[in-house]
């Protein structure tokens, strides 16, 4: 019988010394960050760059994450990547002072003035801005119990003050719950990407021997309208339009 036991223990030790524990796994991205962090305070911004991006294939990415690759890369004077790890973070906390503060001044930094179009719905709905998704969320969410909380009470007791509280509540659903998802449809539709390149040529069409109809800089931001055969036709805010080679762009809205 011990014999057995001793041969049940051996078999659960072999297999469980191949695995790692959630305590683990969070151990060593924690140990990672804080060497990538020391990186960056050191000077050695590749060295922190691949730490941070080892933790965002990891599956870690986060707005902070984000942040600080766009600062090691703004280091690295390597203007798009900036731009684009500033603008991913920015999608995940908005109202960061230092993110808006470096955003801005990476954007200041590219060559390309570009006027950028402000649409109807951006105006008016403002505050989704200031806003990410996950706050507009629970903001829909609390008044949705709030105004189905006030209506059940309504059932019960056909009190005036219950009136107003809902016809206040329904107001306030419906803007939260626009809110939310023109939030979520302007994340999930995000077309625009950054020039990484240095300058690159931008074509009448998909084809090296087509016509050069001008030429953006890094750090540029452009909408995607498709992609085809190594090739994306980009379009400007000004509406030019015209064709250049795919590994010359990086999407801000990640597809994994």
């Amino acid at each position: 019988m011990r014999r057995y036991i001793h041969l049940i223990l051996l078999a659960v030790i072999a297999f469980s010394s191949g695995r790692t524990y959630p305590g683990a796994e969070t151990r060593a991205r924690e140990d990672l960050f804080f060497k990538a962090n020391q990186a960056y305070r050191e000077g050695r911004f590749q060295e922190a760059i691949d730490g941070y991006t080892r933790l965002v294939q990891d599956g870690q990415g986060n707005g902070h994450l984000y942040y600080n690759l766009g600062n090691a890369y703004f280091r690295q004077n390597d203007l798009g990547k900036a731009i684009l790890f500033y603008e991913r973070a920015y999608r995940l906390m908005p109202r960061d002072a230092d993110l808006r503060f470096n955003l801005g001044y990476a954007l200041d930094q590219t060559r390309d003035a570009i006027p950028k179009n402000q649409s109807f719905m951006r105006m008016t709905f403002f505050w989704l801005n200031d806003l990410n998704l996950g706050e507009l969320f629970r903001g829909f969410a609390i008044i949705n119990i709030l105004f189905w909380g006030v209506l059940l009470l309504r059932l019960f007791f056909q009190r005036e003050w219950t009136y107003y509280v809902l016809f206040v509540l329904l107001f306030f659903w419906l803007i939260a719950g626009l809110s939310f998802g023109l939030k979520w449809h302007q994340l999930a539709t995000d077309d625009r990407a950054v020039i990484l390149q240095k300058e690159v040529s931008v074509l009448a069409g998909p084809d090296t021997q087509d016509t050069v109809l001008f030429k953006l800089h890094e750090g540029t931001m452009v909408d995607v309208e498709r992609s085809e055969d190594g090739w994306s036709l980009v379009r400007l805010p000004d509406k030019k339009r015209g064709w250049l080679t795919g590994d010359a762009i990086e999407r801000i809205r990640r597809v994994d």
